[in-house]
């Protein structure tokens, strides 16, 4: 794959908070795709999302670290698919950084002990954009 399309994956994940399709293995082993807005990224070295500790997709990742984040768009047209691991971060640093103003609609603040970050880390990609790829 050329740096150049590297590039643009990352722009267009970097642009704004994006929402995109995390797909994790579920309790009878099989895929499954919900969707999850990206809370901070670099580039498409490891993306963070923000969830509550006890949610479907923490409780999925502690059983299986493997998982693929797909973003998806028509116009522009783009199609950037990551498979690479997760891991579930609970230390309050962590949770102070990734905070945003949209999470106080679930949790209490980046205190609460419910709320936890999930940080992906590629492995691999799927890059398509604009056509190319």
């Amino acid at each position: 794959m050329d740096m150049k399309t590297i590039k643009k994956a990352e722009e267009i994940i970097s642009a704004n908070r994006l929402s995109c399709i995390m797909s994790l293995i579920d309790f009878d082993g099989y895929p499954t795709g919900s969707t999850i807005t990206v809370s901070k990224n670099k580039g498409i070295e490891w993306l963070t999302f923000c969830t509550g500790i006890g949610s479907n997709k923490s409780r999925r990742i502690e059983i299986c670290k493997h998982a693929s984040i797909c973003f998806s768009s028509e116009e522009p047209l783009y199609n950037i698919t990551l498979i690479g691991d997760i891991e579930i971060l609970t230390d309050n640093l962590t949770k102070n950084e990734m905070w945003y103003d949209g999470l106080k609609n679930h949790f209490s603040g980046p205190n609460d002990p419910n709320y936890c970050v999930l940080k992906f880390t590629t492995k691999r990609h799927n890059l398509m954009i604009g056509g190319e790829g």
